[in-house]
């Protein structure tokens, strides 16, 4: 089977290639950049599949930043997508994310995304998204399949985002706020194999994978910190400080909200391709870090 992900040095990109490498006489990979316009003339027909993971990540957005946002987000992965089906791409992967539904989580309630949750994001990375999810999804008929993926927060080794910031924490502060949550969260390796197993499926249509447990976010601290030989203490007046300005500083509600999928959106390929366990994944997170 012929592979092509679309996006040089996408972190989801590299760790699905480096996890194929594992059955070479199965599957093989091949990987290209689309920062200019040389790939309109490379030729998709010679593969079966194409991922789509180029794309601008989630930051810290500004205003001048939109126009970017909807050129790379949403009409570079149009374009690659119906490059793909004119050259006979029978599967096209779309890499999207939980950001198209808009939330960022709350404290103290519980925010569970379910098969009726409307799409109503609040970002230029969310609205370029799902608008591309939307035009993507005109391509799809019998001959070419459609599957998107609205990953929630990926983690791994050297991942960038949330993790790495709440890894420096862990490993630096001493305290942290008694506040219990539930996250959906996605170890890479078990990312990576459920792309595998959508791949080998062919299969088509919206998917929602998660680690079978939800996160909380004090206890991922705790275990960090311990592979550290690190203490963490629990403070109950720090957590009563930032339930006080959870309003005020939306990190707060970022880190340590509850945002999770209901786990019957979940359960894809009977949960097989959960390989890794939640404390077992943040030891491997941290024994492979560069």
């Amino acid at each position: 089977m012929k592979i092509l992900i679309t996006g040089k040095n996408s972190y989801i990109g590299m760790s699905f290639e480096k996890w194929l490498n594992q059955w070479p006489d199965v599957y093989q990979v091949d990987t290209i950049c689309l920062i200019n316009d040389n790939w309109e003339n490379y030729d998709f027909s010679l593969y079966d599949k194409v991922f789509h993971v180029a794309g601008i990540v989630h930051q810290k957005e500004k205003l001048d930043m939109e126009n970017s946002y909807f050129s790379v987000n949403r009409d570079l992965a149009v374009e690659v997508a119906k490059k793909a089906k004119k050259s006979g791409v029978k599967q096209f992967i779309f890499m999207s994310s939980m950001a198209v539904y808009g939330h960022e989580g709350k404290i103290d309630e519980q925010v569970i995304i379910n098969k009726n949750t409307p799409c109503n994001p609040n970002s230029f990375y969310g609205r370029s998204k799902l608008e591309a999810e939307n035009e993507i999804n005109k391509l799809g008929d019998y001959h070419f399949s459609i599957a998107i993926i609205r990953a929630p927060m990926v983690y791994g080794p050297n991942c960038p985002g949330n993790y790495g910031f709440l890894r420096k924490y862990a490993r630096r502060i001493r305290i942290l706020p008694d506040l219990k949550n539930q996250r959906s969260m996605i170890f890479i390796n078990n990312l990576t194999e459920f792309i595998r197993l959508l791949v080998d499926h062919q299969d088509k249509g919206l998917f929602f994978p998660q680690n079978k447990e939800y996160v909380d976010t004090l206890n991922m601290a705790k275990i960090i910190a311990h592979f550290y030989g690190k203490k963490i203490l629990v403070s109950k007046a720090l957590g009563g400080l930032l339930r006080a300005g959870k309003n005020t500083f939306p990190m707060v509600n970022k880190i340590f909200g509850n945002l999770i999928y209901d786990k019957n959106l979940s359960q894809h390929y009977d949960w097989n391709y959960c390989k890794v366990g939640f404390e077992e994944s943040i030891e491997l997170t941290e024994k492979n870090k560069v």
